[in-house]
């Protein structure tokens, strides 16, 4: 029996510079960078493979940056005959990579709104009152306890992205979440990690991004998807754009419930995963939630040959 193909599109921390080297002179790339260019009335191709004034690490250089490698990527995959997927998943910012993937976003206008979602986040939150850090090691519901523990009214932290069993990221008020890297580290906690990310995404206090957010979706063309779209926010699929659109506002203040939706899909039929997009934290993670499920990456065409080859004999 064939295996289901599944998309999934990788978010923040998956980028670097030069990450579409590997694919320079194919047309469909290079396409794709022109049209994010035009589209933002900035080089891309310059900020990807150069990165001279270093923006690649600015939430609104990084987010439609990595949507547009996401997308080449994708585009490429179809014009070497990739078979379409059946579904699709991407962690936070990727599940706008998702939704051009499923054909109810269009490119150009997902980059402009990633763009517009990135600066939206940054301003939600002054500098220097925000933190995330990721906790390995603890199981979800001792991270959960803790940060309950170590908020108080005025300063909190919360669950950020449930990324796999014993990965756990947290974010709020940076009082709050040192508190608790220090607290974690007493119960028995691998690593305690601060995150190189000011904004404490997926928490009550990107609020005002959510609502920002919300106005920009109602100006933006959302279709009915193709295929199933998972969403972040609570691990469900959906097949509408007026259940989409609520779903990425949601997103901002939310979780990124990763294990769930890799759970469920893993559990739900035979599925096959292909991470589109630069680098391979998906597919870590992935192996660390169902280590029986089939996953590939395609970070040179190569690699995406190779996956195309790979999920037809499967």
């Amino acid at each position: 029996m064939a295996h289901e193909l599944v998309f999934i599109f990788p978010g923040q921390g998956s980028q670097s510079k030069g990450m579409l080297d590997a694919f320079a002179g194919e047309q469909v790339v290079e396409h794709t960078l022109q049209e994010a260019s035009e589209a933002l009335g900035y080089d891309m191709a310059a900020l990807i493979r150069d990165d001279a004034e270093q923006k690649l690490d600015q939430t609104h250089y990084t987010q439609p940056a990595l949507l547009t490698a996401s997308v080449a990527m994708l585009r490429l995959w179809q014009q070497q005959g990739g078979a379409q997927a059946a579904q699709v998943l991407g962690h936070s910012l990727g599940e706008y990579s998702a939704l051009v993937a499923a054909g109810s976003l269009d490119f150009s206008d997902a980059v402009k709104l990633v763009a517009f979602r990135g600066r939206a986040m940054s301003e939600a939150v002054a500098p220097g009152l925000g933190r995330m850090a990721a906790i390995l090691g603890l199981d979800d519901d001792i991270v959960e306890g803790m940060c309950q523990e170590c908020s108080t009214e005025d300063e909190r932290v919360w669950p950020a992205n449930y990324n796999c069993p014993g990965q756990i990221v947290v974010a709020g008020h940076a009082a709050a979440v040192v508190r608790l890297m220090e607290v974690a580290k007493t119960r028995g906690a691998r690593r305690a990690l601060p995150l190189a990310v000011s904004a404490p995404s997926h928490t009550p206090l990107m609020q005002p991004a959510a609502d920002a957010m919300a106005g920009k979706l109602d100006e933006i063309s959302l279709l009915d998807p193709q295929c199933p779209v998972w969403s972040n926010a609570d691990a469900c699929a959906y097949r509408r754009a007026d259940e989409i659109r609520p779903a990425l506002v949601r997103q901002l203040v939310a979780p990124v419930r990763w294990t769930e939706s890799i759970q469920k899909l893993a559990s739900g039929s035979d599925v096959a995963l292909v991470e589109m997009g630069p680098g391979k934290v998906l597919n870590g993670l992935v192996r660390r939630i169902a280590k029986s499920v089939s996953v590939y990456a395609t970070v040179s065409p190569d690699g995406i040959m190779s996956a195309i080859d790979a999920v037809r004999g499967e």
